[in-house]
């Protein structure tokens, strides 16, 4: 699968995931060359913002532990992908939606990666153009999550694809939302 495959997944449900399915990545494989490495940027990124400009985005925390702080980030996003992937594989079946639990951790494992690649904006010290950046992030992760749940279960239910991604991005702020909390608390 090359990178223009890829980059079709959050726009249509008929090109890239008919090929993903096909090469069918084994979950391990996923995870080892997916999550795990991309995973990685947001706590290092959190690490790196953190201790070279603290004031342009974390007011009155010059001091605190980085490397603490993104460690507790790291095994929160871990948690999040496991509970990320079960819940993906319940609100489809709520739906009536028949997906695999490979598909389910696989959608998982896809869907944050404009997420997990819009840490990298951490190394502008502007928290406007991080904002913006993290918006268009959400955006692309949400018609990953859409497309990738028609093209996966294969249907064609836009009602039925639209709740699931609403059911599933309203965790994933949720708990992004706590993983923000934690971050400001430590």
């Amino acid at each position: 699968m090359n990178l223009i495959s890829l980059s079709k997944l959050p726009f249509s449900t008929a090109q890239g995931w008919p090929e993903l399915e096909k090469i069918h990545p084994g979950l391990l494989k996923v995870f080892a060359f997916i999550v795990l490495p991309l995973s990685l940027l947001p706590p290092a990124m959190l690490y790196y913002a953190g201790t070279n400009y603290p004031e342009s985005f974390f007011k009155g925390a010059a001091g605190n532990a980085w490397g603490e702080i993104g460690l507790v980030f790291f095994l929160a996003e871990m948690l999040t992908f496991l509970g990320m992937g079960w819940l993906i594989k319940q609100v489809a079946e709520s739906n009536r939606l028949q997906i695999d639990h490979h598909d389910a951790y696989l959608l998982a494992a896809i869907a944050p990666v404009p997420l997990w690649l819009s840490s990298l904006g951490l190394l502008v010290p502007s928290l406007a153009f991080n904002a913006g950046l993290s918006l268009v992030a959400l955006g692309l992760s949400c018609g990953i999550i859409y497309h990738g749940i028609e093209g996966l279960s294969h249907m064609r239910e836009d009602v039925t694809a639209a709740a699931i991604v609403q059911t599933v991005i309203g965790a994933g702020l949720a708990a992004w939302a706590l993983l923000l909390v934690m971050v400001m608390l430590l």
